[in-house]
């Protein structure tokens, strides 16, 4: 069903001076024409844009919207993602090429694995698997580092047309314990260890743990792949098989062949918990999100095949999915996997290391590894014998990137640092900076860029109205959405019903907030509950971050807002000094306060502010702003599994006791399992 255009909140082109609010003489005519495609008859351009794959049954119907929010793409297509990753690569003639590039300082080894070399492997896995019974349709959840080995499996299980859930490796028994119970997978993968700086984590012993205590039957068998060279363990005979066991299990002389899959099946189910709530489970259909990648590669990232491309994240988290299995093998680029940290593997120099040694042509991190270089070499002594000739662009998302990190990243790196915004729910991009259009590389300070393809991207205000030009607000994408999106939440319709299309009907609710300026830039300010109402005016925790960032003795800040009798909220402000600092705290919160005057106002009612040594983070790098204003209300904190280290919250209590906060704030705790 194609959707009426003229519900469509559309200026047309046709004799008018802008497109969807951007005014044609300030944009790239190329992505003007593909924009108001996209919006004006998104049939037409995501039908072209479909071809990017290789289908074994051609769809019967570009877009059924009949049952919003449930849109689904390509109706009645059929095609298998595994394929679309290795085996079309293979046919072409380009097995050689090498798809993966393995760099672990933390064990001293480099793998480069061909096309070729993975698919070998990969008919292996999945024959072993199919003996073992896994069919169309069966879950296997996967618990594994980022090596070579976890894209395998991955990939094995979709050539099958059953689906994954990849755990994060850092998560505990606990929190793989609930994944398990949800997802109730046939078999579970694992490796024997992971590798943190200065430990080794037993997987195989967490992955016992959590069956242990599962309240549900367990998997038939657990495969487990050994990393002989980190850590030689023994399995449970009883449940545990070899990965090298289940290889031999294959035919050899009658590999697996690719399982055709419509469109609209799941491909898999990836759990978040974004940094307050309990886990979801985000089930991703197939065909519109490897649709969506191949273009997002190439127009946002300017990714071609055989081009060298860096998603610096880890698998377990939606960039991992997107950006460093499926899009790039999809594309025929060659995925970077660095098993590492910004510094401590071994040194602030590593970043420099891989752009250079492997001739890196995108990055994709978030501001956080950027600001840990920084605070631990800020003069680049480490970073500046390499050279920086291959790079393009870095891109950044996952969290609100301040001006003096962005200028610090160009500064060094030699290249335009790109914002851009999106979400696990939505698996690419929602707004950037295009590489693969005539752009502005130099946007707006603060912007995450221009929408992307398909998305009508408003600003309202509670009562559902549309804000004025630069009025802050909630950020909503006007339904439908366009491929790629969650196709719902796994055994959770209605919640993915009131949780993101009911608050404001017809849209799709980010629960962000931000602003579009008179040129359409959109600039995503935080997450709608880290605005705070000081006396009635409603103020950004990120633009005070920002001016905060802009003191040469600050690394990083983290603000928020807590009660005040008064004004209702005031902000309270948390920083991370730099190395070395002479200055006594009480000197450099003085001059901190004494900028926020100078750049924001006494409006801010900035007074509220201490030094740490570390801010609570995700391990996807998210500051924890929600869990530490609800701490300093007194108030019960529950802390999501993805926390980094709980333990920073000892830290943060005396900080904000000496500030007048949290005085019987009892101690947060992890959340367990999931009800």
């Amino acid at each position: 069903m194609e959707p009426d255009s003229s519900a469509v909140n559309y200026v047309n082109y046709e004799g008018s001076a802008s497109i969807g609010g951007m005014p044609i003489e300030a944009h790239d005519p190329t992505y003007l024409e593909a924009y108001r495609q996209s919006i004006q008859n998104p049939v037409a351009f995501w039908e072209e844009q479909g071809h990017l794959l290789d289908w074994d049954r051609p769809w019967q119907q570009v877009l059924d919207n009949s049952n919003p929010p449930f849109s689904k793409w390509y109706v009645g297509g059929y095609l298998n993602a595994c394929y679309n990753a290795i085996d079309r690569h293979i046919l072409a003639g380009r097995g050689e090429q090498v798809a993966l590039i393995h760099d672990s300082p933390l064990t001293g080894t480099v793998r480069r694995v061909t096309y070729q070399e993975l698919y070998d492997q990969i008919i292996l896995l999945a024959g072993g698997l199919a003996k073992m019974g896994v069919v169309k349709g069966d879950r296997v959840v996967i618990y594994m580092p980022l090596i070579p080995e976890t894209i395998i499996a991955m990939l094995a299980i979709v050539r099958l047309g059953a689906i994954h859930s990849v755990v994060f490796g850092g998560f505990a028994a606990r929190e793989l314990c609930s994944r398990i119970e949800h997802v109730e997978p046939k078999l579970v993968i694992a490796s024997n260890v992971g590798v943190e700086p200065g430990k080794v984590v037993p997987y195989l012993e967490i992955l016992h743990s959590a069956i242990n205590m599962s309240r549900w039957h367990p998997p038939q068998r657990n495969i487990i792949f050994m990393r002989d060279n980190v850590s030689v363990d023994t399995v449970d005979e009883g449940a545990d098989v070899l990965w090298s066991d289940v290889l031999a299990m294959a035919d050899a002389n009658q590999p697996i062949a690719c399982v055709p899959i419509e469109a609209n099946d799941p491909l898999y189910i990836l759990y978040t918990s974004g940094t307050t709530d309990k886990p979801k489970g985000v089930l991703r259909t197939i065909g519109g999100h490897l649709v969506a990648l191949m273009y997002t590669l190439k127009r946002i990232y300017g990714i071609g095949p055989g081009d060298i491309w860096w998603a610096a994240s880890d698998m377990g988290w939606v960039v991992g999915h997107s950006y460093i299995c499926y899009g790039p093998l999809c594309l025929g680029a060659t995925s970077v996997m660095y098993e590492g940290k910004p510094d401590r593997t071994p040194d602030p120099g590593q970043y420099f290391r891989i752009i250079d040694q492997y001739k890196v042509r995108s990055i994709f991190s978030v501001p956080t590894s950027f600001r840990v270089i920084r605070r631990a070499d800020p003069d680049i002594s480490y970073g500046r014998q390499y050279s920086m000739k291959s790079l393009r662009a870095i891109f950044i998302a996952g969290e609100h990137c301040d001006y003096e990190t962005k200028m610090w990243i160009e500064k060094t790196f030699k290249v335009p640092a790109l914002n851009h915004w999106w979400q696990t729910e939505t698996g690419s991009a929602v707004t950037a900076t295009c590489l693969g259009f005539q752009q502005s590389l130099s946007p707006p300070t603060y912007s995450t860029g221009l929408p992307l393809m398909g998305y009508d991207v408003k600003i309202l205000k509670p009562d559902g109205s549309e804000c004025e030009s630069s009025e802050l607000g909630r950020i909503v994408l006007k339904m439908p959405l366009p491929p790629g999106n969650m196709a719902t939440l796994y055994k959770n319709e209605e919640l993915f019903r009131k949780l993101y299309f009911q608050k404001f009907p017809g849209y799709y609710d980010t629960m962000d907030a931000g602003y579009k300026d008179e040129r359409g830039y959109i600039f995503v300010t935080a997450r709608d509950d880290d605005v705070i109402n000081v006396a009635g005016h409603r103020i950004s925790t990120s633009s005070l971050e920002d001016a905060v960032l802009r003191h040469p003795d600050v690394v990083d800040v983290a603000v928020f807002g807590v009660p005040e009798p008064t004004k209702g909220q005031v902000p309270l402000c948390l920083y991370i000094p730099v190395e070395n600092c002479r200055k006594t705290d009480a000197k450099l919160s003085t001059e901190i306060i004494k900028l926020i005057r100078d750049v924001v106002g006494p409006i801010a009612a900035f007074r509220l502010i201490t030094s740490v040594n570390n801010l609570p983070r995700t391990r996807s790098g998210k500051t924890m702003r929600k869990a530490m204003a609800d701490f300093a209300r007194n108030e019960r904190v529950i802390l999501p599994a993805t926390i980094d280290d709980a333990s920073v919250f000892t830290e943060i209590r005396r900080a904000l006791q000496q500030l007048g906060y949290a005085m019987s704030a009892p101690d947060p705790i992890v959340a367990k399992l999931l009800d």
